[in-house]
């Protein structure tokens, strides 16, 4: 079998781009902060894992899975955008935290790891999307192979960013990890926005 370098080059770029790992290490600081070692890893692992298996679940059998419980694209759009906006309110007014706080001996009480990590962050709309249309330009178990192995490659890229997050955490401190933490809940409640107005655009329901 003869591998085709420039459709593994661009798949890797797309899931990349979209999956964004590197962009996703301070949104995985902001969830965890406060968090020990050994639960940070556990979420950073159970996220990576659940990303991989919704991913691999669409490029194998791609809009038919929505189509068969009723659930299109546009929709996903909108709910995920909905629960990302509801996360980044608890980040902007340090909801996440205080609930912390009242669970300090109860590391797994607050788990960030399926939602808003693996859905929408790392699995959304955007990256079921790519892998959709990539398996699409390459029908076939070989373009199968290539687009699962490139996003489990993407993938593993974000979990080694993950459990290097402590350094990061190091770094900035605790008025920093603060500071970080309110900022990205602002991005996020943008990307939230965005979500649900390409939800509503691809409805017909938005100029």
């Amino acid at each position: 079998m003869i591998v085709d370098g420039a459709f593994v080059v661009t798949a890797f770029v797309t899931m990349f781009v979209v999956i964004d790992p590197i962009g996703l290490t301070p949104m995985f600081l902001a969830l965890t902060q406060g968090a020990s070692v050994t639960h940070r890893r556990a979420v950073a692992i159970r996220a990576c894992l659940t990303g991989v298996v919704i991913l691999v679940l669409f490029a194998a059998f791609g809009e038919a899975v929505l189509g068969f419980i009723g659930i299109s694209m546009p929709a996903f759009r909108v709910a995920g955008g909905l629960l990302l906006f509801l996360t980044a309110l608890d980040m902007l007014f340090e909801r996440r935290t205080k609930r912390r706080a009242g669970q300090a001996d109860e590391d797994d009480g607050d788990d960030p790891s399926v939602f808003p990590l693996a859905i929408p962050l790392i699995a959304g709309p955007g990256a079921i999307a790519s892998v959709i249309l990539l398996t699409g330009q390459r029908p076939g178990l070989e373009g199968l192979a290539l687009v699962i192995g490139v996003t489990v490659a993407v993938i593993a890229l974000a979990l080694v960013l993950f459990l290097s997050s402590g350094l990061l955490e190091r770094a900035l401190g605790k008025t920093g990890i603060n500071v970080v933490t309110r900022l990205l809940g602002m991005l996020l409640a943008a990307l939230s926005v965005q979500f649900v107005l390409d939800g509503l655009r691809a409805f017909g329901l938005s100029g």
